[in-house]
């Protein structure tokens, strides 16, 4: 049975009313079990969690700590190509805005990686706009030897691909990928994705199979936090993590909180996610998986990501440029995919996770101990 099968049994609109319909005994229920299954996280991120929340948090902490101890990752994302073959409503890369287009060249790749190595970095996530024709495995066998030439730790965020050519990136050194499904729900699926192959919303669904049959390190999934109600798609994150982990038992997992932000074309989020539900959902999370890798990017502010990461998350991105050839030359504007909110250095995002006790981890493990 694949996830497309057991997403089918759920019925979003009676799951979006049992969950806003949880009691605040459920909650307490769910809260005083050691080992949590789906329908306590259900509980979890109901509205009648909201008041539990500094309960959750302190058991957030201590789970997180005894699993991953005081150390926080710092990763870097590199966008290689704002180039795009699908119209996507939400994202500033969509076809159907009228910008410049910038794929870096070899050249152009090299000095981006020497600029990014130069800051610290040994993890790197390789970012495209879902080009096929431009930025495709022709133009992946090309990039991803020349990374792994300077960091240890590659991982990429690409348009979804076949098991054989994720295979063939994993020999050339690729540890882990990043794919979001956006929403979990058919119909807004489909409104938020007019054109291209990424409309094909059962092929995106299967990637993270495709990635385990092929034998990635790491898989990341996660939902758009925004694009539709967020508790509902945020259950169906967790099912599909429970899904991944019985079928590929083998392989880490990690899940990304994005919220919508700010890009071109002036998208609205169809449900706003305060900053103290975001908090609620982490907590959920990890209190349902204490093992599961949970990351923060430069979404969100400085100030939320300096509070907040101690309560679960073990990954944070840190000096993000989400335009092609923004670490090496600043000057030279292409448009973004979306507006980052924390756009500190390295350096003093490190030094407020030292200043809380945690040790910064610039590398993520080497290949040689895996």
């Amino acid at each position: 049975m694949s996830f497309a099968d057991t997403l089918s049994q759920f019925d979003d609109a009676a799951l979006q009313l049992e969950i806003n319909s949880i009691s605040s005994a459920q909650v307490e229920q769910a809260l005083a079990k050691s080992k949590l299954d789906l329908q306590d996280f259900k509980a979890l991120i109901s509205p009648a969690a909201e008041p539990y929340l500094e309960q959750m948090a302190q058991r957030s902490h201590a789970l997180t700590q005894q699993r991953f101890g005081k150390t926080m990752q710092l990763y870097i994302p590199l966008y290689l190509s704002n180039m795009c073959s699908n119209v996507c409503d939400y994202c500033g890369f969509s076809m159907g805005n009228k910008l410049r287009r910038v794929t870096l060249d070899m050249d152009q790749l090299k000095s981006e990686l020497e600029a990014i190595k130069d800051l610290g970095f040994d993890h790197i996530l390789l970012v495209t706009g879902e080009s096929e024709r431009k930025v495709g495995m022709d133009y992946f066998r090309q990039a991803v030897p020349m990374v792994k030439q300077y960091f240890n730790h590659v991982s990429m965020e690409v348009q979804p691909l076949e098991q054989h050519e994720y295979q063939e990136l994993i020999g050339m050194g690729l540890d882990a990928v990043m794919v979001y499904q956006e929403t979990y729900k058919r119909p807004r699926y489909a409104e938020v994705h007019p054109k291209g192959k990424k409309r094909d919303f059962d092929f995106r669904l299967a990637t993270a199979e495709r990635l385990g049959e092929a034998g990635i390190r790491k898989i990341g999934i996660g939902a758009l936090l925004g694009l539709d109600e967020w508790r509902s798609d945020s259950f169906y994150v967790a099912a599909h993590l429970q899904y991944l982990e019985r079928r590929f038992w083998r392989t880490r997992f990690s899940i990304s909180f994005p919220r919508l932000r700010p890009c071109e074309g002036g998208f609205q989020p169809k449900s706003v996610m305060s900053d103290r539900q975001l908090v609620q959902l982490i907590c959920a999370y990890r209190l349902f998986n204490p093992d599961v890798e949970l990351s923060l990017s430069t979404r969100e502010s400085a100030h939320f990501r300096d509070h907040v990461f101690p309560l679960g998350i073990t990954t944070m991105s840190a000096y993000s440029s989400t335009q092609p050839g923004g670490y090496s030359d600043a000057t030279e504007r292409a448009l973004e995919q979306f507006e980052i909110d924390d756009g500190r250095h390295p350096d003093d995002i490190a030094e407020v996770v030292a200043d809380k006790g945690y040790q910064v981890v610039w590398k993520d493990w080497d290949r040689a101990l895996g």
